[in-house]
């Protein structure tokens, strides 16, 4: 089935034929569904896309609300392109119980590198297609291609009112990843029919009302999204951070089939690859041990070196590479914690706040106020810093502003 510069067509039989091996091959890899569709341009996702970013809903997420015309036209990655084969690699979906020690959450698609496990199983699929006189490319977490669209158009999944895809009967556990070839392979299926119904959970549940209507989501008030942009993490959102370092599972865990599916245990979920690990300072039995739904410690995240957290979770997504970002996550979460804090941690807290980032200054004030540890940002050498200063005047103007809002009217 080679080809000299152009593009060889099946016939129908071959063609199935051929499909049905790549989806068999897929599956065979670790893919839990695995669909093929046209590879036309998704007009009317663009035009999503497009409205969406002109009305500030992207905030300053780039990725496919970047560049929409090429993001929405596979063509634009691969001329010529006639099919897609779009997969779904379910991720580790196991939570161990929360430590004594206070700890960072981190969402479950990101303990373990399950788009390296997606693209191994796309690659093979591609690999395939070239062995066969075909051009291929993987296109997996890649700002070149609307992946939730793809996934819809092949019919392996429904958009939910998240806007996540679901799956029929295992929810929304899933990476998406697509394999973009010239060969013209007959479509499998047609787009599944919405199976949300009247269910509106993700929507109710989400901690910061992100989700504005069925699946629209504001970016501005995504803590997902949030704990990857850069600047100060925004004050009113911090409480809802709770103790999230990285992502967010709030709509997929209140989600019914999501939640069926999570606790029904009938995918086998592949083994995934444990964070790196660092030995903690005062390391002791209760730490917290990166895995599956993995609970980093605090104290390591707020002691580590530079090189140190961007060895151990650089595969993360973090504004201009630069581990302040991480850091002032950290500081958020801790002054969240639900019990109170060792000395060790009132030490680091005190760094930070001689520190000379003022924007993790202001967060480690932030921290402070929240867990009652005034003292500290009353010592002299503290009480006039700029930075401290105005992290306490915005935290009492906040203040302020939800004691009016709560406030019963005058004659109620």
């Amino acid at each position: 089935m080679g080809h000299d510069g152009g593009v060889t067509s099946l016939n129908t039989h071959s063609g199935a034929q051929l499909r049905d091996e790549l989806i068999t091959l897929g599956r065979s890899h670790g893919l839990a569904a695995i669909g093929v569709c046209d590879a036309e341009p998704f007009v009317e996702t663009r035009l999503v896309l497009e409205q969406r970013r002109d009305q500030g809903l992207n905030a300053d997420m780039a990725f496919t609300y970047r560049n929409p015309a090429r993001s929405t036209d596979p063509s634009r990655s691969l001329p010529g392109v006639k099919s897609m084969l779009v997969g779904a690699f379910r991720y580790e979906t196991a939570v161990p119980d929360p430590p004594s020690a206070p700890a960072a959450r981190v969402a479950r698609y990101a303990t373990a590198d399950s788009y390296e496990q997606l693209r191994f199983a796309l690659q093979k699929v591609a690999d395939k297609l070239v062995a066969a006189g075909y051009r291929a490319i993987v296109l997996a977490d890649d700002n070149a291609l609307v992946d939730r669209a793809a996934a819809v158009r092949a019919g392996i999944g429904w958009y939910g009112k998240s806007s996540n895809v679901l799956l029929p009967g295992e929810g929304s556990w899933f990476l998406l990843g697509s394999v973009l070839t010239d060969a013209e392979l007959p479509s499998v299926g047609t787009p599944l029919e919405d199976g949300c119904g009247a269910c509106s959970r993700c929507i109710d549940g989400c901690p910061t009302q992100a989700i504005i209507a069925p699946g629209v989501l504001d970016a501005r008030r995504c803590l997902a999204w949030l704990l990857q942009a850069q600047g100060e993490f925004p004050r009113e959102f911090r409480e809802a951070l709770g103790d999230r370092i990285y992502g967010c599972d709030e709509c997929q865990e209140v989600c019914p089939p999501s939640r069926r599916a999570d606790t029904a245990g009938n995918i086998e979920s592949p083994q995934p690859e444990s964070l790196p690990t660092t030995e903690p300072l005062q390391a002791t039995a209760s730490e917290p041990q990166p895995g599956p739904g993995s609970w980093i410690d605090l104290h390591w995240l707020l002691s580590a070196s530079d090189e140190e957290l961007l060895s151990q979770v650089g595969r993360w997504y973090i504004p201009a590479r630069e581990p302040r970002y991480v850091r002032r996550n950290a500081l958020v979460v801790l002054g969240n914690a639900q019990q109170p804090i060792n000395s060790g941690l009132q030490l680091l807290l005190a760094d930070y706040l001689d520190h000379t980032d003022d924007l993790l200054v202001g967060h480690a004030t932030w921290a402070a106020l929240r867990l009652g540890l005034v003292e500290l940002l009353d010592e002299p050498t503290r009480a006039a810093r700029p930075a401290i200063q105005l992290e306490r005047a915005n935290c009492d103007a906040e203040k302020q502003r939800i004691a009016i809002s709560v406030r019963p009217e005058l004659g109620d």
